[in-house]
Formats: structure tokens, sequence, C-alpha cells
């Protein structure tokens, strides 16, 4: 039934691909991927900030209800990535401590979260990643509708079941499976290009033409 199903996930990215992409900057991703896709930049890290990679296991569901959030934690396994759209509204939390530590008992690597956590305390000191809208002491409701490894969009970012998360202290980027090969070629080779530009710079040898180059084709 639309609106209160839970579905299998056809596709999953490679654990090898996410091991890769684990300790690229989000920001050095983002601008491989032309700067237009994104989590939004009221996702942040509700965690300590660790890198956090796996695929995703998607869930859809009422504002301020989190009943097929706790089912996904029981059918989530060691990898996943929990990706929640809760519509963005912050007047209920969708998960805190207690969700969070059963989700990382089982192996899951993080949750995001497009609405409000609570236990922010307790969070903030954690590796395990936690992106958010917001927080909110108030608890949510248990009585559903909600969807299961569907595809989910929030922050000019869409998320199909299986693709790539990836975060950071940045925000958050999904990659998509078939275009997750080209895509860390390209981002390898861009964080090889600024540790060059960031030593040159600390040896006082950086050349900066580009700039003078980009002001005259501008200004005619």
């Amino acid at each position: 039934m639309i609106g209160f199903q839970i579905l299998e996930r056809t596709r999953v990215i490679d654990s090898q691909m996410v091991k890769a992409f684990k300790d690229l900057p989000v920001a050095c991703v983002s601008d491989c991927m032309q700067r237009m896709f994104a989590g939004g930049a009221e996702l942040r890290p509700m965690h300590n900030g660790h890198s956090m990679a796996g695929a995703a296991f998607t869930v859809k569901v009422r504002p301020g209800d989190n009943l097929m959030i706790h089912k996904a934690i029981q059918l989530a396994g060691p990898g996943d990535v929990l990706v929640v759209d809760g519509g963005g509204d912050l007047t209920n939390a969708l998960i805190g401590e207690i969700m969070t530590s059963a989700a990382h008992a089982k192996g899951i690597v993080g949750m995001v979260i497009y609405g409000s956590v609570r236990d922010a305390g307790y969070l903030k000191t954690q590796d395990f990643g936690v992106f958010a809208c917001g927080v909110t002491h108030r608890g949510p409701y248990k009585d559903g509708p909600g969807e299961i490894n569907v595809p989910v969009a929030f922050g000019g970012m869409v998320i199909h079941p299986g693709d790539l998360v990836l975060g950071d202290e940045d925000g958050v980027l999904c990659v998509p499976i078939d275009q997750a090969p080209a895509l860390l070629k390209a981002t390898q080779e861009r964080v090889v290009q600024e540790t060059a530009m960031l030593e040159q710079i600390r040896a006082g040898v950086y050349q900066n033409t580009w700039i003078d180059k980009a002001v005259k084709d501008k200004m005619g």
C-alpha cells in the first residue's frame, strides 16, 4: 500500500567503493559534481564531526512520527546509513540516544534525519554520524504511516536505496551508484591538486594569475 510499505533494495553500492570514498572531503566530491547536488545547508552534523560513508537505507515518514524508523533499524545492516525524510519538520524529534545506540549496535554507520533529533549533548560526543536539521526535546509519535527503501528527496538531492551517502563537518552528499567510479577518480585527482596548491601557498610560490585573467575576461 502506498504510504505504508516496506520494499527491498535491488542494488547497493560496493563496500570497496564506500571505503575508497570514506576519507575524501565531501566538499571535494561536491565540487566534482559541479556543485549541483547537496543535502542542504540546514543538515548539520550533530555528532563530533567524524566522517561517514555508507549505503543508503531510506525511510520516508510522516512528520513527527518514527514508527518506520524503528522498523528500518531492525532491517538495516552493517555499513548502512539510514536516510530519513521527515519532511523537514522540526516540531518533534525523530531519533535520540536510544535509537542511535540501537543502530550503532547493529553496525549501521550513520543516520541522516531531514527533521529534528534530541539528546544533543550525547550525540555530539559520538563518532556515530548523525546529521539533522534541528534539535528539540519534544519526542515523536509512533503511529505511521511510512515507507522503507523508496526514493527520497530533500535539499536539492535525490537519494535512491543503495546509493552512496557521505557526510563530514561540511554536510551530507549522495553519490548515485552508477556515477561513483568516475566521481572517485575525479575527486582523488582534485585532492591531489588542492594538496599541491596548499603546499605552494605555504612555500610562498603559489601562482594565482588565473584571477587577473578571469576578471579581465568578465570586464571585456
